[in-house]
Parts: C-alpha cells; structure tokens; sequence
C-alpha cells in the first residue's frame, strides 16, 4: 500500500485518500466507474456518465500543519504514559475531503479521509487534480491511467516513495514527462 499525491494504492485498487476500512467512508476508481464505500455513501457512478470529477477540502501541507501534527503526536504521547490504563486517548478521527461528481444524473458529493497526516504538498495536489481531469477525458484515456495506476501497486513493495517519486509517478499518470511538466 503506498499514498501517491492524493491517492491511495493497494495492490490493483486505487482509491482517492485513505482506503477505508469497515463502514468508514471512501472513494474507489474502478474500470466501471466512481465507487463510493462506507456508510450511507455506497454507490457507483459509471465513468460514461462521469463528466467531471473533482476533491475539495484538501488539506495543503504548511509549517503550522506539520507543527500541529507533532504537537499532537507529543501529546497523546504524554497522556498515554500518564492516564491510567482503562482511560485510553479519544481518537481523534482523520480529516476528511470531499469528493465531487459531475454527471449526466446531477453533482455528487462524497467523503474520503485523508491520508496524509501533515497535509498535501501543492505540487501534489495540482498534479491529482490534473489526474483526475484525465481520467474524465474518456474511455481510452481512463482505462490506460488506471491500468498504469493499479499496475504499479501490484508492482510496488514497501510504503509511500518519497516526494520527488511521487510526483513523478503523477506526472507519468498524467501523460506528461517529467522535462515537459508546466506544473509548479
């Protein structure tokens, strides 16, 4: 499993922010279409039906998110070694995105949790958003960026690459090289 700008990749499935477990909510592309997992959200929106698809509410990685994030981390830290045993931490739930879907049908709004901790770099953000709109373009243009997608996590080992391999791997996604990228 590996997160690759706002994805999540486990084996062949690719999934937008975290993969969801039990009735948590999440989103899945599939070949047929937009999964939507968890509670009160299932459903499928059929790529052919799809003409936009877009995730707000991305949180964007800054020095104050990532000071926040160990903040955190120190203090449920400390009350873990504190409190006395049967009291455990409150968890505090990730936060959430919201995935849209334009379609023959209406707009959509579905929630996934965010995998990234500290945040999204914005080269990240921009090339998913960019991946995103060209898995809308059609059904060629879809089913080869997913293949690719779902190839790689069947092909990768180990946890999430490191920023610049990320990027690149979103830039190859999006049909651009890496010389050629107008991205930031």
């Amino acid at each position: 499993m590996a997160m690759v700008g706002l994805f999540w990749i486990a084996e062949g499935d690719v999934y937008v922010g975290a993969k969801p477990s039990g009735l948590a909510p999440g989103v899945r592309l599939a070949p047929e279409g937009v999964v939507t997992l968890g509670d009160g959200q299932s459903g499928l929106h059929l790529w052919e039906d799809v003409n936009a698809l877009t995730v707000a509410d991305v949180p964007v990685k800054s020095l104050m998110r990532q000071v926040g994030v160990v903040k955190d981390v120190a203090l449920g830290t400390v009350r873990e070694m504190t409190l006395p045993l049967g009291h455990g931490l409150m968890g505090k739930a990730p936060a959430m995105m919201a995935v849209r879907v334009e379609s023959s049908d209406g707009d959509h709004e579905m929630a996934a949790y965010v995998a990234a901790a500290a945040g999204y770099s914005r080269t990240e953000v921009d090339l998913s958003h960019a991946l995103l709109a060209r898995l809308t373009e059609g059904a060629a243009t879809m089913a080869t960026t997913l293949a690719a997608m779902s190839q790689w996590g069947r092909a990768w080992e180990g946890g999430s690459p490191r920023s610049a391999e990320r990027e690149g791997l979103l830039r190859e996604w999006v049909g651009q090289t890496l010389s050629g990228c107008p991205c930031p």
